[in-house]
């Protein structure tokens, strides 16, 4: 019955049509509302189930933003990974059966419009139970009409203008009333912005979390609240959606005939997502957020160079008073992210231990900046004609590339972030703690050409391109001298809302709105100086080839852009933030490129070699609505291009 309501739109546009998840909330697992609304535990069994709709991003398989784009690639064929979002990005999109179908759900797809019944289910009910507190039934109201927000918000990013479920419809709703339209871009935006004001108003949703965070963390929050408002009204500002008259002919059927893209750009869009942005960062500071900083354990030894990458990497895995992460997604924790992603990094091989598969791509391995904090295809003092050409490590290098050892020149003289986020050949690897770590003495370094311990080793476990993720590793995670990681994987839950993330809205928002001030660059600059960086400002002045780049609008938006692209590189948000500016179409059309990693010594290992060529089209943009879906409701019209 289940796929039945995932595969019928009509079905959830109803909404009052008993759903098998009503079997797991309901007492003698008779599934009626009235049942599920008669007590507490089942009411908020009822609210859990909404909650239960998140997208699983803490998963590589389920994270579409981390699969479907360019960060990392795979063999051909996968090995050991679900390759539905994968062949998103390979082109291999369907308008019959789309790959990850949130619309109506399949394919790995949650169907979302039927979360959106199930909130409205709840909202229309929770009055009838009695023993609720006024402060819960208040608290549960709020937290559900901002999964409303969320779950239209991750459908608008997606497919652009949709129906907004804002009640259920009666079970007796004729033919006519449930051919639900679409409704315009705008509309939907203040629809989903409203909800969330009502979130932000009610003095019943908590500021931060009680003490009793460890069984509530993922919960909504007020900072939450104000932090998906911002990034709402970011994405409404952004080119895709605001004056794009590549979408003027996209409009409703029938009598309405209305264009669903507005075809008039808005600055003031970005002024507005400007003021969402600086109410949600003053708000968080209110309530603690700030950039986090590892804050050391006297078991570990550790100097500047160290504690700015480990600064980085526990900025996204620490669970530990973690002051930077607004929204933890405790439906995903990040458990096979970190075994997949992290290399063999010493010799010893086990079955459970790191298979190193998800594997960053060359080009953006080159988007990292230089240690100057400027691209490097920019600065002045960085050869970039010669960056895969070899170079030997020094012993004062020894923290970056093993002492002696040759890699490629690219892997020199790179910004921390770069050492943060990825793994190399003889590049240094942080980790394996134990109590009295000297982390400046026990340095790992993965080997990866053809033979050695880090590379392929029968048809799995390995890194197609010659990389891996760092980043994604809690740095207290580790493998036993077995090479055994099963039980020594310390999970996270994945961060869904950050500050670093934040912040560089709002410097987005502040350049699009006024261009350049010391104004729109004040944020952008406290997560340049957490990486270890100097100013956009002096870093342009001193070491670009185009020193007064950041004067100008559109050469701060370059810099902002790839600022983003760095700071929450692996985390899924390129993909969208690639989309929502337009840009896509260049940047999801470079080769899929890597090393050479058939080869055995350096000289042929450190060769280019062309994995794939990637191609997205214009119709990429916007996702298919199913085929079958057209053919159910009449009154939909099918996004350009499918």
């Amino acid at each position: 019955m289940k796929k039945l309501h995932k595969k019928l739109f009509l079905l959830i546009a109803l909404g009052t049509l008993g759903a098998c998840k009503y079997l797991d909330v309901v007492p003698d697992n008779i599934a009626t509302i009235e049942n599920a609304f008669t007590q507490r535990t089942s009411a908020e069994k009822f609210l859990f189930t909404c909650y239960s709709y998140m997208p699983m991003t803490g998963h590589f398989n389920d994270n579409l933003g981390f699969m479907a784009g360019d960060e990392i690639w795979h063999d051909d064929p996968p090995k050991d990974i679900q390759v539905t979002f994968f062949n998103i990005a390979k082109g291999q999109q369907s308008v019959a059966s789309p790959l990850g179908n949130y619309w109506s759900g399949g394919a790995r797809g949650e169907a979302l419009f039927v979360g959106l019944r199930d909130c409205n289910v709840f909202l229309d009910n929770i009055h009838l139970v009695r023993e609720l507190t006024m402060f819960e039934r208040e608290r549960w109201m709020a937290e559900v009409k901002f999964l409303k927000a969320y779950y239209h918000f991750f459908l608008f990013r997606m497919y652009g203008p949709i129906p907004l479920i804002r009640t259920n419809l009666p079970i007796a709703s004729g033919p006519d009333e449930v051919q639900l339209f679409r409704e315009p871009v705008d509309t939907c935006v203040n629809y989903m912005v409203q909800l969330l004001d009502e979130c932000i108003a009610s003095d019943y949703l908590p500021e931060k979390l009680s003490g009793t965070e460890g069984t509530e963390l993922g919960r909504i929050t007020k900072p939450i609240a104000y932090a998906l408002k911002a990034k709402i009204l970011v994405t409404a500002a952004s080119p895709l959606f605001n004056g794009n008259t590549e979408y003027a002919g996209l409009k409703n059927k029938g009598d309405k005939q209305e264009p669903l893209f507005p075809q008039t750009y808005s600055v003031d869009k970005w002024k507005r997502a400007a003021q969402a942005c600086k109410e949600a960062i003053d708000f968080c500071h209110e309530q603690g957020y700030a950039l986090y900083h590892f804050p050391g354990n006297t078991g570990y030894k550790i100097n500047d160079t160290i504690q700015t990458q480990l600064d980085l990497r526990a900025a996204l895995t620490s669970t530990f008073n973690n002051t930077e992460v607004i929204w933890a997604n405790t439906n995903s924790p990040a458990v096979d992210m970190q075994r997949w992603s992290m290399p063999l990094i010493a010799p010893g091989a086990s079955t459970a231990g790191p298979k190193g598969i998800l594997a960053p791509t060359l080009k953006i391995v080159e988007m990292f900046y230089s240690k100057n904090g400027v691209p490097i295809n920019e600065d002045l003092t960085f050869d970039y004609g010669k960056r895969y050409t070899l170079r030997k490590a020094v012993p004062a290098e020894r923290f970056w590339v093993k002492d002696g050892e040759e890699t490629a020149a690219l892997h020199f003289d790179r910004e921390p972030r770069f050492y943060a986020s990825v793994s190399f050949d003889r590049g240094t690897w942080f980790g394996n703690w134990v109590e009295n770590y000297d982390v400046t003495k026990a340095l790992l370094y993965p080997q990866l050409r053809n033979t050695e311990f880090s590379a392929r080793r029968g048809i799995s476990n390995y890194s197609v391109t010659g990389y891996g993720i760092k980043k994604l590793v809690n740095i207290e995670t580790s493998v036993a001298t077995d090479g055994n990681m099963t039980n020594n994987i310390i999970s996270y839950p994945w961060p869904e809302f950050r500050m670093a993330d934040l912040y560089l809205l709002y410097a987005e928002s502040l350049n699009e709105a006024n261009g350049y001030s010391t104004a729109t660059t004040e944020y952008l600059n406290l997560v340049r100086a957490r990486a270890g960086l100097k100013t956009v400002e002096e870093s342009w002045s001193s070491f670009s080839r185009e020193p007064q780049k950041y004067l100008s609008k559109e050469g701060l938006r370059s810099i902002i852009q790839q600022e983003r692209c760095i700071e929450l590189a692996f985390e899924g948000s390129r993909y969208w933030d690639l989309r929502r500016w337009k840009t896509a179409h260049v940047e999801l059309n470079n080769p899929i490129k890597g090393w050479d990693i058939t080869q055995k010594d350096a000289p042929s290992y450190y060769k280019e070699r062309l994995l794939f060529n990637q191609r997205f089209t214009m119709r990429d943009y916007l996702w298919p609505i199913e085929l079958n879906e057209i053919t159910i409701n009449k009154n939909l019209v099918q996004n350009p291009g499918w």
